[in-house]
């Protein structure tokens, strides 16, 4: 009968932690020529393959830099894509309330970057910026100065929605803040 060997840990103050051994531990190093890093962030090498990358996470955001999601869709199919997501995912909707769900940097919403796209700014455009494109498109297409035109009536009226949008997000803003 063998016996189970004695501990040298005789209580408190405990010199180990709880768990802890003190055998090598294997760190993988990042796939990336030259990098010391630990690789802890896997990476596909490529499309429905389970071979991995295993990058640092400098290396990793470098990776994942140009990807695009919706490359390759028409613009029917990248919608319907969404839908598809939104709809299955749509419990994850509530993290919008904290913030995390914005695109981008986090400071607009995807349907201001959508008014903001149909004005043709940047996303970091301050508010008079946007009152001074919609004023300059507004009067380009408004129903007074091009009566008749279908046209032109629902380019004003997308123009007069994406600065509602805009105008309401820039009061939260001022409210918050």
């Amino acid at each position: 009968m063998s016996r189970a060997r004695r501990s040298d840990n005789w209580g408190f103050p405990r010199w180990g932690g709880y768990g802890s051994s003190r055998d090598a531990v294997e760190v993988r190093l990042c796939d990336r020529h030259g990098c010391t890093d630990a690789g802890t962030c896997p990476a596909p090498k490529s499309p429905n393959s389970p071979e991995r990358w295993m990058f640092c996470q400098a290396h990793a955001a470098e990776y994942n830099q140009g990807w695009d999601y919706f490359e390759g869709l028409g613009k029917e199919e990248a919608a319907q894509r969404e839908a598809d997501e939104n709809r299955d995912n749509s419990g994850y909707h509530e993290s919008a309330h904290y913030g995390w769900a914005s695109s981008g940097d986090g400071t607009r919403s995807r349907d201001e970057l959508r008014a903001l796209d149909l004005l043709e700014l940047t996303p970091d455009a301050d508010f008079e910026e946007i009152k001074k494109a919609y004023r300059a498109k507004a009067k380009l297409v408004h129903p007074d100065l091009r009566p008749g035109d279908e046209d032109a009536a629902k380019a004003f009226q997308a123009l007069q929605l994406a600065y509602e949008v805009l105008r309401a997000a820039e009061e939260r803003r001022e409210w918050k803040g």
